[in-house]
């Protein structure tokens, strides 16, 4: 298997134990390194009256709303979730109804309209203040109404951990796992800031769709990996899939 060394995992710590349970069931050695953390926004409870479905477009989303609007759960909804693991956290918290895309917003947009009639009532996008793709274009595209609830912010660390800066100035770190263009983007400003930039060269990336992977571009890896599929259990199957020797 390539760089069989620990696995970065640069997921929020909020999600990054699943993960790094998976992983280590496969094998793996992991360090985890949150390059966002999440911090819940307060202020006013969304207004559901004329909410026909909710739309999640992270698991923070349904952590965010539970925290705002505890009843949101029992209001009778229906919860649209961009992929299995928002749909996981969506029933964890209480929702009946979770409809999952498996996919990415234009996904999910398209499973709305599928499903839904725009004159029931409005969709409401549960969403941080950093907007990752279209999602209130796409359904408004639709004949939909889009509502639009921030109720948490991703902050951006400044520096990457010292245990995360010695493992790869020891070349330990085989793999890193990231998720979003704007972590891409971290991730790489990062490395630079801490005068890594050129040991990518001994790791591999596991982007999890083609932007993250061009947002990771700077750097010079020794691999990239894309999953065939925007979801987790996707890009760790392309972990999987490595061919020796690389």
């Amino acid at each position: 298997m390539a760089a069989r060394g620990r696995v970065l995992i640069t997921r929020p710590a909020e999600d990054a134990g699943p993960l790094a349970h998976a992983l280590e069931g496969r094998g793996f050695s992991v360090l985890i390194e949150p390059l966002l953390r999440i911090r819940m926004l307060d202020g006013p409870a969304p207004d559901l009256a004329g909410v026909q479905a909710l739309a999640f477009t992270s698991a923070n989303g349904v952590r965010a709303l539970v925290r705002a609007a505890p009843e949101a759960c029992a209001a009778g909804c229906p919860a649209f979730t961009v992929g299995p693991a928002t749909a996981e956290a969506a029933r964890v918290a209480g929702f009946a109804d979770v409809i999952s895309a498996d996919g990415d917003v234009g996904a999910l947009a398209d499973v709305i309209a599928g499903r839904l009639e725009p004159e029931a009532g409005a969709v409401l996008h549960v969403a941080g203040s950093h907007r990752a793709g279209d999602f209130a274009g796409r359904i408004e595209a639709a004949g939909f109404h889009a509502r639009r609830a921030v109720l948490y912010e991703a902050v951006a660390a400044q520096a990457l951990s010292p245990e995360t800066r010695a493992a790869i100035a020891a070349g330990e770190v085989g793999w890193v796992l990231i998720f979003s263009p704007r972590t891409a983007g971290l991730f790489v400003t990062l490395m630079r800031r801490a005068g890594l930039a050129a040991l990518a060269n001994a790791i591999c990336l596991a982007a999890l769709s083609p932007a993250v992977a061009e947002a990771a571009m700077p750097l010079p890896w020794r691999d990239v990996r894309v999953a065939a599929a925007p979801r987790q259990d996707a890009l760790l199957e392309a972990l999987g899939l490595a061919p020796e020797g690389k």
